[in-house]
Order: C-alpha cells, then sequence, then structure tokens
C-alpha cells in the first residue's frame, strides 16, 4: 500500500491504483466520460484532471497515471493531488467548452436527458458561456442494428462502445474512421452488430449518442418507478432494474452484482420488455368441441377439479417449465403429493440431472466469480454466448489475462477467444481422459444441456465428473465441475425434489400418447405434448402450452409477481414484482391455492408469507438470498463410479435460436427482428 495525501486527506491505495482511483478513495469526486473501471483505459475525454504536487506546471490527466509514478515530497513525504484548485477548476472548464463546441442542443428532446453524465458535468464543472461561434458540424445518423439508435451529432468520442465491444463482446465491430473533426464512430459497414450483448453500449455512453431504439421518445426518467430484481431468461439470474410507467413495462437495465453479471446483461433480458404485454392470457378458457372459449374461474377450476376426481392418481402427471418460481413449484408438488401424483418433472428438455446424484452433480460448483480463479476451462456439449452470454464474457475476461487453457468437446463456434477444439462427440472427450495427467490445479469443467439432454445423458455427467477428477478439476477447496443450466427454473425445481418418485415416469414418457390421462402444466412451452391427456395449463403468454390445453388458467410473468429462484451456481435470489398481471390473471401459486379448494382439500397457506414459510421448513437453504448452499463434493466421486454406456453421437447446442428460447421472447418483434438477422447471418455464411 502506498500513501498519498488528496486534498489534503491521507489515504492508503494500492501503487497500483490510478489517481482517480485514490482521489475516490478519499471521497473527491473526480468527472469523467471516457473512463470506465471495466474497460482499458484510453485517456482521451482529458476531463478528469488534477494538480500533482512537484509535477509539471499543468494538470495530469488522473486516469491515465498511477499511484506509483507519482514522486514523494520533500524527507519522503506522501506526494499530493489537488482536485480543487484554480489550475484544475480552469483546465477543466476548458475541455468542457471543448466538448460541447460540436454538441447539438437536444436536451429537450434527447432520450439521456435526465441521466446525461454531460448534463450533470456541464452544470458542475464547466463555465457559464462559451467563446464558440462557428457553425456546428453534422454527422449523418448509423443504422447499427434494431437495439441501438444513434444520434452521432452528439457523440464526443469518448471511445466507450469501441472498447466494450474489443474487449468485453468480443466482437471488435465498432471503431473510428476519419480523423479530427471528420472522426465517426462507426461499424464501418454501418452493419447491424452481431454481439449478444450489444445493448449495453448503450449504457455505456456518457451522452445521448447511443440509446436503446425501442424505448426511443417513450419516457422521461424521473417518470419510471423502478424496482430491483433478477432477470429469468437464462439461468444467470443477472441482476436488473425493471423500469415501469404505470401498469406497463418500460425498459431493463443492469444492475451491478460483481458475484454475478458485474454490470452487463445480454440483448434478450434488456429487450424482451415488449414480449411482456403482448399474446398475454388475461382469463381462463375452456376447450368445448375442440376450441377454446373465454370462461369464468369458477367453471375453469371447475372443469379442472371435476377431471381431476375422475382421473386415478397413477394417470395423472405435474410438469414445470423453465420461467417458474420457487412458490408455484412448491405449491404444485404439494398439490401433488395430496393427489398421490408420482410423476413430476422440471426436466422438460429430458435432462438427465437427477437429486439422486446429490446437488453437486447439478451446480455450476465453481460459482460464476470462480471463473477468474479458474486456470483452465473444458466446456463439454455447450455454446455459452448463446445459452449464458453474460457468463461467457467472463470466461473472456478471464482468458484476455492469459494462463488460461479452454478446450471444447462439441460444435464449433465462435466463442469470442481462442480455444483448442478436441473433438464433437464423447470419443473426443473419452480421449481426453485418458491422456496424461494435465498441470491444471484449478481446472472448470463446464458441461452443458447439449450433453445431458441425450439419452445417454447420465454416461456423459460420469465422463465429465472423470475428466473433472483425472485433471484438476477437484482439489482442496475448489470443485470445478459446473454444470451450464439454461432454464431458470431448473436448479430450484430440482432442489425442491420436483422429479419422479418410485414408480413414477419423466416428463419425455408421460407427455406421449396414452400414458397419462390428466397432466398439470405450469408453464412449458418447450414440450410437445401428443394428443390423449387432458391439459391444464397455468401460464402468462398464450404459446404452444396453451395452444395444447384443454382448461387455461391465466398467471403471471417474473415481472408480475414476487418469487424466489435458484441460479445455475445455486444462489437463491429473489424476484420483485414491477407491476400487476392484466386482467384476470393471478400469481400462479394462488391459483393453485385456489384450484386445491375446488378439489375440497386446501393447501395449507393463505398467502405468500405462509407458502414459503413451509416451504423453507422443509428446505431451510431456500430462505438464505443471494447464498450460496454448496454441494458435497463426495457427490463428484459417485458420479465416477455410475455405469453407463455414451453413444458416439456428436453433441448439440440445445440453444439454437438466442432470441426466442421461451414464450416471452417470442411474442416479443424486437426479438423476432433480432433472430430474423441472426438467421440471415447463418444463410449468408453457409452460402
Amino acid at each position: 500500500m502506498t500513501k498519498i495525501l488528496v486534498d489534503g486527506v491521507e489515504v492508503d491505495v494500492p501503487p497500483e491504483f490510478t489517481l482517480l482511483q485514490a482521489c475516490e478513495e478519499a471521497g473527491a469526486e473526480v468527472p469523467r466520460f471516457c473512463y470506465h473501471e471495466r474497460l482499458s483505459i484510453a485517456g482521451n475525454c482529458r476531463m478528469c484532471l488534477v494538480e500533482v504536487k512537484g509535477g509539471p506546471p499543468k494538470p495530469a490527466a488522473s486516469c491515465a497515471m498511477a499511484v506509483k509514478d507519482l514522486r514523494p515530497g520533500p524527507n519522503g513525504a506522501p506526494p499530493e493531488v489537488f482536485t480543487k484548485t484554480p489550475m484544475v477548476k480552469k483546465a477543466r472548464e476548458g475541455v468542457m467548452e471543448f466538448l460541447l463546441v460540436n454538441h447539438p442542443l437536444d436536451c429537450p428532446i434527447c432520450d439521456q436527458g435526465g441521466e446525461c453524465d454531460l448534463q450533470d458535468q456541464a452544470l458542475a464543472f464547466g463555465g457559464d458561456s462559451s467563446r464558440y461561434v462557428e457553425n456546428k458540424r453534422a454527422v449523418e445518423n448509423k443504422y447499427i442494428g434494431p437495439l441501438v439508435k444513434t444520434e452521432m451529432n452528439r457523440c464526443i468520442h469518448c471511445t466507450r462502445c469501441v472498447r466494450f465491444t474489443a474487449e468485453i463482446a468480443g466482437t471488435g465491430e465498432m471503431g473510428a474512421i476519419g480523423r479530427g473533426e471528420d472522426m465517426e464512430i462507426t461499424t464501418y459497414l454501418q452493419s447491424a452488430m452481431t454481439s449478444e450483448l450489444q445493448g449495453n453500449v448503450a449504457d455505456l455512453c456518457p451522452v445521448g449518442a447511443l440509446l436503446p431504439k425501442p424505448q426511443n421518445f417513450r419516457a422521461r426518467p424521473w417518470e419510471y418507478q423502478k424496482t430491483e430484481s433478477i432477470d429469468v431468461q437464462d439461468a444467470l439470474g443477472s441482476a436488473i432494474r425493471i423500469d415501469s410507467r404505470g401498469r406497463e413495462v418500460v425498459r431493463i437495465l443492469p444492475r451491478v452484482n460483481d458475484a454475478v453479471n458485474e454490470e452487463w446483461i445480454s440483448d434478450k433480458t434488456r429487450q424482451v420488455v415488449d414480449g411482456l404485454g403482448r399474446q398475454r392470457l388475461d382469463r381462463p378458457y375452456v376447450r368445448e368441441n375442440g376450441r377454446l372459449r373465454p370462461a369464468s374461474w369458477q367453471e375453469a377450476l371447475g372443469a379442472v377439479a371435476a377431471r381431476t376426481r375422475a382421473t386415478p392418481a397413477g394417470k395423472t402427471a405435474a410438469l414445470v417449465g423453465d420461467l417458474a418460481a420457487l412458490e408455484e413449484i412448491f405449491a404444485l408438488k404439494l398439490l401433488a403429493e395430496k393427489l398421490g401424483v408420482v410423476s413430476l418433472d422440471c426436466r422438460q428438455d429430458g435432462s438427465r440431472l437427477d437429486r439422486f446424484f446429490g446437488r453437486a452433480s447439478y451446480l455450476f460448483n465453481a460459482t460464476i466469480a470462480g471463473i477468474d480463479e479458474a486456470d483452465s476451462l473444458l466446456i463439454i456439449g455447450s455454446n455459452p454466448r448463446k445459452e449464458a452470454p453474460v457468463l461467457n464474457a467472463r470466461i473472456r475476461k478471464r482468458w484476455l489475462k492469459g494462463g488460461f487453457n479452454i478446450a471444447l468437446v462439441g460444435e464449433k463456434a465462435d466463442l469470442t477467444y481462442d480455444y483448442d477444439y478436441l473433438g464433437a462427440g464423447p470419443d473426443s472427450l473419452l480421449r481426453f481422459i485418458k491422456q496424461g495427467q494435465t498441470p491444471s490445479q484449478k481446472r472448470i469443467v463446464l458441461i452443458g444441456q447439449g450433453a445431458l439432454t441425450r439419452p445417454d445423458g447420465d454416461a456423459i455427467l460420469a465422463l465429465a465428473a472423470q475428466a473433472a477428477v483425472r485433471h484438476g478439476g477437484l482439489s482442496e477447496g475448489w470443485n470445478g465441475f459446473s454444470v451450464l443450466h439454461t432454464a431458470a427454473a431448473r436448479v430450484g425445481a430440482l432442489d425442491l425434489g420436483f422429479v419422479p418418485s418410485v414408480g413414477g415416469m419423466p416428463a419425455h414418457e408421460f407427455v406421449s400418447k396414452g400414458a397419462a390421462d390428466l397432466i398439470f402444466n405450469l408453464g412449458a412451452d418447450e414440450i410437445e405434448i401428443e394428443p390423449g391427456a387432458f391439459v391444464v395449463y397455468i401460464g402468462s403468454h398464450g404459446d404452444r402450452g396453451a395452444h395444447r390445453a384443454d382448461v387455461v388458467l391465466p398467471g403471471s410473468a417474473y415481472t408480475e409477481k414476487f418469487g424466489l429462484f435458484v441460479n445455475t451456481e445455486g444462489r437463491v435470489q429473489a424476484a420483485a414484482r414491477a407491476s400487476f398481471p392484466p386482467g384476470e390473471a393471478r400469481e400462479d401459486w394462488a391459483i393453485l391455492r385456489a384450484l386445491s379448494g375446488a378439489l375440497g382439500d386446501p393447501l395449507p397457506f393463505d398467502s405468500l408469507a405462509q407458502l414459503r414459510k413451509a416451504m423453507f421448513e422443509r428446505h431451510p437453504h431456500l430462505q438464505r438470498i443471494d447464498a450460496i448452499e454448496r454441494g458435497d463434493d463426495a457427490d463428484i466421486g459417485k458420479l465416477v463410479q455410475h455405469s453407463a454406456v455414451a453413444m458416439k453421437d456428436p453433441f448439440v447446442s440445445v440453444v439454437s435460436d438466442f432470441y426466442l428460447t421461451n414464450p416471452i421472447a417470442r411474442a416479443s418483434a424486437v426479438m423476432a427482428e433480432c433472430s430474423a438477422l441472426a438467421q440471415g447471418r447463418l444463410r449468408q455464411a453457409a452460402e
């Protein structure tokens, strides 16, 4: 640690700290535009000027100078930095005057107004007049895709967007052309960006040059009701803020959570919002003469109760979808127990994960933050860029530091980082396992759902465990055996034991013709239920599940209820309600409670608090919000002993279209446009 004086305040900071970071540690406010703590230093806006005692007789850019570069004072006194001297004040006013030379007076019509860094810093650090009288330059707007709108007259060339695409997203699609007054930020050929994280450039832009296009001219920032929640579009559980106006969700922004998503979110997380209001189920429906017709709640619940009483427990099944919260999963499990149903399943994709092998067998045991500590990575049957883009960015961040060997068994893909391609199927994995011991001490063995949703998924799971045990995935204080889930509800449902009991059938069996006479479907839209069974669908959107249903009970989307989720690493997270469900729709757990009442045997709770109390009594770890209940490392040893035969078929990623993976995304016009662009690029590449 190094001592430094900032405006007379002494602080101890690491010598690698920049002066800007040291000033922040001392509580001094230093303005900046180009500097961002998660991007490389550019030092091109010059707004962060400070005065260094004993240094040159001019202000220094605090973002580009390290504490270790300062000379000590006389007799070894700590170096001194000043942020409020007349020199600094005059320099900052001059820089701000230059920045505003070509900036248009768009504040009354700019969507950035109210949360604009340029506005705030011009008020706090700028002057009260300008000496510039020439015409302002004009820059043509650029097309960079359906998610980001450009107003390049406002650009101040901070290059945050350029550095983000090059360093975080790994696509390098944005850059600068021209020099001096002719310099412009663009995608070179003015084509749409291809990154699944491109929407983050709008958050990074300190002015109104890059804005979220779908929210153009929708509302001002102070009109929003802001709700902190978590994302369910994948199994990462990214921290988000939901901004709503009235009953409508208008936008979703990231929140900082260094343990999960740092401060990035995927484009699907950000721009799925229009899908929350489209194709919604807002009243119950009952199928009559082959067609669904509107019905009252009493009629719909009565029809389900009558069919349930007439169906034996052995011919009844329950299915959970990918977006369900713990509360409704637990309520459905209690209802199934009352009815004596043993055919339960949360694995609509056919995954071979099971509680039988222990909790560590289905968690991302290395943890997301643990990627930063790993020294190597083996990816099996997964495309992290499509299945969890934010986690993929974290892998890239670790790869950029060096000393991180990555190997892949599965489909070849552009993952934004280099890797050793070992092969496409289980035979390549076997060769890797049989090779000599590797020097890796903290290897992550990442198993994707593309390896686990096959008929031989349990065998692949055992092979992955062998790879972890033999090649540095398990050591003292380290468990690198990591399952990457794609469904937000999966880990929580496995924790609750929503899998077949003794004598029960898994999902891929009871959805086949004649296997079950009655199926309770809690938001499962990614599976085909063959004709024959009477299907009760509880969900929020009119997607595949509702089209197949005989009775539709309208539920709530994830932004319309308080719910708990468990992410892929086993972290319990809380989602909050930002708006209310439309029409007669209700929260899913309340629907199941009402259904049990219609059956004459009510579930033992009347409120969300009572439900959670009952759930926590059975599963105490679920009440520790934002905490990870780690699995037992010995479970991986059990997996190694599991005997099963692997097929030779190559692994295929379960996510073929990143933008259309769930009913909310499929209802979104913005996601449909993104999907069409992505599919068009695939066709061009194939030609």
